[in-house]
């Protein structure tokens, strides 16, 4: 079926995600918002017919459009087969099912992620992000993309009871499933073999906590699951994994992208130095100013529809930009400004509707944490090198943070300040 788009516009190339037009993500973003129409075509994935949606209303009703589908039975066969074949343990969780399937494994994890307890675990958040600062080097130079992912990483393996040796395996086969599927076959071969460890690793993981039940998440989710009894192991295996991912790439981004945001705007950086009562906001603000997840994940048309007043056939895949739609001026006053500030901060960074982050009271507590107690414990806290210098990551998953973040501090104050304290 061909789709005429009510503004005549070159169809987007893939390397409209992975390779934006000069670099500039937010450039390109703002190009198309202003083009008259709020969807446009995009191939991608490639070999599919893909549409992106680049405004604020429209990204907002696509998060709870129930003809807008997350599951891979609804995507073209080609699709199906390819994620079936390189990472099966992807597709029985939360973020691949709708109602009333959705509801029912949103419930095993939900009870676990609400907010008061997220504020127990407050004390052992800041600690560990104490002992981290405390191992940096004394020369005062650091590559804080490595904090960033090392925090949320501990924290989320903590709440799953994972031993420390196998962490950074962890993170490894995470990075792999984070970007499913992959345009090239040896990517995807790789992409199995990720799937197959991480299957094994959790599959034993289970097999031992059920025989030692405890207070971590993965004993809270097999009490959960024997007490509803409708819960498979794939399900469970699949939604660890998801909270593994989601659990450490988004708030490692958050804190990344907001460090890099506060550095590159002095005056927001000392405001929220001499004000961290401001945390609350700053961390909504970096999630609105440079989301850390810049496109929504997998949604596909299940019947032939319309959005935004362009046609869109059944099993095309909708992008619901929410890196764009946080930026659109008819939702945001002064959108591409950094204003911690901000109140009424109605951001589109963790989705909206029915498939809402579960994990957002997590991230938040996480960010709120490492940006006050880095700019208490570094001194003079400032980019290692010129800000244009910096390099974005742009792959094959939904995120969007930097490859490293080289940043400089007063070692010899950072140690007088923690001696103060």
């Amino acid at each position: 079926m061909t789709t005429e788009l009510p503004v005549t516009l070159e169809q987007l190339p893939p390397e409209f995600f992975t390779a934006p037009e000069g670099g500039d993500l937010h450039a390109g973003n703002a190009r198309l918002r202003g083009s008259g129409c709020p969807v446009q075509a995009i191939n991608y994935p490639v070999g599919g017919e893909g549409y992106v949606v680049t405004d604020y209303e429209t990204a907002l009703k696509g998060f709870s459009d129930p003809r807008l589908s997350k599951r891979i039975d609804n995507a073209p066969a080609w699709f199906r087969d390819l994620v079936k074949d390189a990472s099966p343990v992807l597709i029985s969780n939360m973020l691949t099912a709708d109602p009333p399937e959705h509801t029912r494994l949103r419930k095993l994890v939900s009870r676990a992620f609400v907010p008061r307890r997220m504020e127990v675990l407050r004390p052992r958040i800041q600690q560990i992000t104490d002992e981290l600062i405390d191992a940096f080097p004394a020369e005062g130079e650091v590559n804080l993309m490595e904090f960033a992912f090392s925090l949320p990483m501990r924290v989320i393996c903590e709440f799953l009871g994972v031993p420390v040796a196998d962490r950074p395996q962890l993170h490894s086969w995470g990075n792999w499933l984070s970007g499913a599927p992959y345009p090239d076959a040896e990517s995807n071969e790789k992409l199995k073999d990720a799937s197959e460890n991480i299957e094994r690793y959790l599959l034993d993981l289970l097999a031992d906590r059920r025989a030692n039940l405890g207070e971590d998440l993965v004993s809270i989710l097999l009490r959960a699951a024997d007490e509803e009894g409708r819960f498979t192991n794939d399900e469970l295996v699949s939604t660890l994994v998801l909270l593994i991912i989601a659990g450490h790439k988004t708030t490692a981004n958050l804190i990344g992208n907001g460090t890099q945001a506060l550095l590159t705007h002095p005056d927001q950086f000392e405001l929220l130095l001499n004000k961290p009562e401001l945390a609350d906001s700053a961390v909504e603000e970096f999630l609105r100013f440079e989301s850390p997840v810049y496109r929504g994940t997998l949604r596909v048309a299940a019947e032939d529809m319309e959005l935004g007043g362009c046609p869109i056939p059944k099993e095309s895949f909708v992008h619901l930009l929410m890196g764009s739609a946080n930026r659109d001026p008819e939702a945001f006053e002064n959108p591409d400004e950094l204003d911690i500030t901000r109140t009424a901060n109605r951001h589109l960074a963790f989705g909206q509707g029915p498939h809402f982050c579960v994990g957002a009271p997590l991230s938040r507590v996480e960010g709120q944490i490492a940006f006050t107690t880095l700019l208490r414990r570094l001194p003079g806290l400032r980019l290692a090198v010129p800000a244009e210098e910096l390099e974005w990551l742009f792959d094959n998953s939904t995120s969007r943070g930097l490859v490293s973040l080289p940043v400089r501090y007063d070692a010899r104050l950072a140690a007088d300040t923690t001696q103060d304290a």
